[in-house]
């Protein structure tokens, strides 16, 4: 018998009851509270159904456009959540969820996201902020000192300044990073004579004023995609992000820079930014800083590192090193929800010269007025909440010492399942990790030998064959439920070049085991002779390729 839906009444008293009385002790709403509190992992675990359900009937549960006329009770729509919403989602704490980003997360930070969400800061102005502000000032002026390392006497001069910024907080890497390329255009386009700069002239007649043909940013073939956004939004458009050669070693190449720059250069073309990558999306590799740093001085070029995923590397002492030159930076992005293990939503853009964002800076009479103290005159995005709150939390909680003991285990631990994977005659590591990232392949020892020996098509072909024996793996690997890895296509040196289909390994949370890692790889094995076809077609052609 199908139970009849239950429906509140819409009433004015019924809804000053949902913001000033909270749910009863026996409520669905209050129980899952409860049960977040004493075990979150549990609650993931048992709500979380490990079997993909596809998207198309996902899609089903969510098919209706109209705001509903008749309101339901807390209970019954909490209960429709954990049916068709958390049922169906991510388990992206799982140990076993080693193909992104993310991670498991701290217990505190459940009943601080509480405290957060009910002060409902807006970190745009003062008025609406008071103390979260200059929590947020000292935050940036943490992080600001673990990449540029400025005396005691700079930080109480500027920090708290309220004509100047060290940097501002936003949603992610992406806004981290068209701030920092925001800030270089309007610097490089800046006011000069009779021309009043960029910000306010706008992109034709600063291009008209400077005489220049075109503007460029360059990067790495690694870089991320939201540098093309970046490029998109700021008017040079995707063209005008210049990708430059990597190494076999997915490390941007400082001769093929200064040859892109002088090539620029005479077709007058203004290259307003260099952006190094501290830790890329695919491999975690690290560009040489330090090199591109150099040229940059040289050219007078805006120098921005995208450190989203790397930065949070500067906590060790023993892998401080691997970022070596990030100092010499005019600007870099550090994402805390990335391996700071903050939640989803909290980048950073922070900026050696506190003057620099004075480019970018905007005021209004009701909001923002010239000289307070609000965030918003210097960031890109206006409301914003106090996300700011949770890291300066986990900074005191977990210490830069407790930050240093997660970095190192997780680099130690991406080289552990790197040597694991060398060590199968099976599996192929395609990517050494730099950081606690890597890719790698299945690979059969008869395919590997010919794969070594084959050349020209032959080599193509096969390799493509692999492609697309990786493709199903990492697939059904994911539709099991058991595991995940993510793949990526590469273009390995070793390999000519050719488009390589790769499965990528994040290794940042501190749960994966070392057992994890082996019954990864023991699935992966499992799951390539599901694909007999496939096998065969990859055993025949190897064959003819030894025998030949």
């Amino acid at each position: 018998m199908v139970s009849e839906q239950k429906t509140a009444q819409v009433n004015f008293d019924s809804l000053l009851k949902i913001f000033t009385v909270p749910e009863g002790p026996d409520s669905t709403l209050t129980q899952i509270d409860e049960e977040l509190s004493r075990n979150l992992n549990d609650f993931l675990r048992r709500h979380i159904v490990a079997e993909e359900k596809p998207l198309k009937e996902i899609e089903k549960d969510f098919s209706n456009p109209c705001i509903p006329e008749q309101p339901q009770f807390v209970s019954d729509h909490t209960q429709h959540l954990l049916d068709r919403l958390v049922s169906h989602s991510v388990h992206t704490a799982s140990p076993s969820f080693i193909g992104h980003m993310t991670s498991a997360l701290p217990y505190f930070l459940m009943p601080l996201s509480k405290i957060m969400i009910a002060l409902n800061q807006n970190l745009v102005k003062i008025e609406t902020s008071k103390a979260f502000t200059p929590l947020e000032r000292q935050v940036l002026g943490m992080i600001h000192r673990l990449i540029y390392g400025q005396s005691d006497h700079f930080y109480q001069q500027w920090m708290h300044s309220a004509q100047h910024s060290l940097g501002a907080f936003c949603s992610g890497g992406t806004i981290a990073n068209i701030t920092a390329l925001w800030v270089a255009r309007n610097n490089a386009l800046k006011a000069n004579g009779d021309f009043p700069g960029v910000e306010k002239a706008g992109l034709f007649k600063a291009m008209q004023h400077y005489g220049y043909q075109g503007l460029a940013i360059l990067v790495s073939e690694r870089g991320h995609y939201s540098l093309k956004k970046a490029a998109d939004v700021l008017g040079i458009g995707q063209e005008g992000l210049v990708a430059v050669k990597t190494d076999a070693n997915n490390r941007i190449c400082p001769l093929d820079l200064q040859h892109k720059l002088a090539e620029l250069r005479t077709r007058n073309i203004k290259v307003f930014a260099v952006v190094g990558v501290a830790g890329s999306t695919e491999t975690g590799s690290i560009d040489p800083l330090r090199a591109i740093a150099q040229i940059c001085q040289q050219e007078q070029i805006h120098f921005h590192i995208d450190a989203a995923w790397g930065g949070a590397t500067l906590m060790s002492h023993r892998y401080r090193a691997l970022l070596d030159g990030i100092e010499l930076a005019d600007s870099v992005t550090i994402d805390a929800h990335k391996q700071l293990y903050i939640p989803m939503g909290a980048g950073m853009v922070l900026f050696k010269d506190q003057h620099a964002m004075r480019s970018i800076e905007h005021h209004a009479q009701y909001i923002l007025r010239q000289g307070s103290k609000d965030l918003g005159s210097h960031t890109l995005e206006g409301s914003r909440s106090g996300m700011a709150m949770l890291v300066y939390a986990s900074m005191h909680i977990i210490s830069r010492p407790g930050f240093e003991l997660l970095i190192d285990q997780s680099i130690q631990k991406a080289r552990y399942f790197a040597d694991l994977i060398e060590a199968q005659a099976d599996f192929e590591l395609v990517s050494q990790p730099e950081l606690c990232l890597l890719t790698y392949r299945y690979v059969p020892a008869q395919v590997r030998s010919a794969l070594t020996q084959s050349q020209g098509a032959q080599r193509a072909q096969l390799n493509e064959l692999i492609n697309e024996l990786t493709k199903f793996i990492q697939k059904k690997q994911r539709e099991t439920g058991k595991s995940f890895v993510s793949r990526t296509q590469l273009n390995p040196h070793q390999w000519d070049k050719l488009a390589t289909i790769v499965f990528r390994v994040v290794l940042a949370n501190p749960l994966t085991t070392q057992e994890i890692l082996h019954s990864v790889l023991e699935e992966q094995r499992e799951i390539a002779q599901q694909a007999p076809k496939l096998m065969q077609q990859l055993t025949e052609l190897a064959a003819r390729i030894v025998n030949h």
